[in-house]
């Protein structure tokens, strides 16, 4: 551990330097997957531009309670689900999962499926839940 602390007194610079770089490299791969949009902003995309939710959770979480109209297909399946998103591929689609960590690899597949208007609900269910947003269950 002291060659370690003694590493970053003699090589501060160099260490930033990777810091900044790795963080940058978390920045852009999360947003290749898609924007990352708020409760409110999931709302009026699915209310003034016809979005669609794509709820990527396992069927029992989903059962559980959801967001309104959401699809589900949990993130495991998307890639062999995809022909059911078809009819869906010129509109905005929003992935949502429990805690916002699957929905930028849902992102990704549905991106280089073809879908142009892709985004990710923030934080997941846990912040639409959080945030007081309505939900229904099966």
């Amino acid at each position: 551990m002291a060659e370690f602390l003694q590493f970053l007194n003699q090589e501060w610079l160099l260490f930033t330097v990777l810091l900044a770089l790795l963080f940058m490299l978390m920045m852009h791969e999360g947003k290749r997957g898609g924007a990352a949009l708020s409760p409110a902003e999931l709302t009026q995309v699915v209310n003034s531009k016809d979005g669609v939710v794509l709820d990527v959770r396992d069927s029992k979480d989903f059962e559980s309670g959801h967001i309104v109209g959401a699809i589900n297909i949990p993130h495991a399946k998307v890639a062999a689900q995809m022909s059911q998103l078809e009819k869906h591929k010129q509109k905005p689609v929003v992935v949502v999962c429990r805690f916002g960590q699957h929905s930028s690899m849902v992102g990704k597949i549905l991106k280089a499926a073809g879908f142009e208007n892709v985004a990710k609900l923030r934080g997941g269910m846990a912040e639409w839940q959080a945030s007081q947003m309505p939900t229904v269950k099966d």
